[in-house]
């Protein structure tokens, strides 16, 4: 590998993205550097312009310019309901469906107390006034079917239970046009829990 104290930063810097090893670090470091140095002067404008102006959204967390994203401008949208997601990730495919027209709340995140993400790292307290506003009447949880995301969803519908609301979660089953014989065991016991 060739010796370069910025050739290994760059190196470095592109290791911190999800799912992204050494090996395939080098091989985005060498491609800009050999076949696009204008490519990295972008990025780099491109980076350094999202990390000065993108902040949450005062009321539903999720990433935006302004102090108020534009889902919670709308007033066209449902305000009855809240849907909880983990991620501004999770939000956009949900937007993509079109089939959901309330709002959100993003968590940028989840409960995980072996990695020490307790409710407050997560703005659970934020969520709770959100959903207590007096307009909100259902709360979706939509957070995703891992343990901890389970372990999330739990802790907030117990709470907003509590407090009058009606709490639902996002279905899970078996995937459309799959066969059965080639889906995963707990996808199928809760699919059959589920139905209706």
């Amino acid at each position: 590998m060739a010796d370069s104290s910025s050739l290994d930063a760059l190196i470095q810097a592109l290791r911190r993205l999800p799912g992204v090893g050494v090996k395939s670090a080098s091989r985005m470091a060498f491609h800009l550097l050999q076949h696009d140095r204008d490519g990295t002067q972008v990025l780099a404008r491109a980076l350094q312009q999202a990390a000065s102006t993108v902040r949450h959204c005062e009321r539903c967390n999720t990433f935006t310019e302004a102090p108020i994203c534009n889902v919670c401008l709308d007033d066209r949208r449902d305000g009855t309901k809240l849907c909880v997601i983990e991620t501004p990730a999770d939000q956009a495919a949900l937007e993509r469906t079109g089939a959901f027209r309330g709002y959100y709340f993003v968590l940028m995140g989840r409960l995980s107390p072996l990695d020490g993400i307790g409710p407050l790292d997560i703005g659970l307290q934020k969520l709770f006034d959100r959903a207590l506003d007096g307009r909100v009447t259902e709360v979706i949880l939509a957070t995703n079917f891992t343990a901890e995301g389970e372990a999330t969803a739990h802790v907030i519908g117990e709470t907003l239970k509590q407090r009058g609301l009606t709490v639902t979660r996002l279905a899970r089953g078996v995937p459309a046009g799959s066969e059965l014989e080639y889906v995963d065991l707990g996808t199928i016991a809760h699919a059959l829990v589920d139905r209706r």
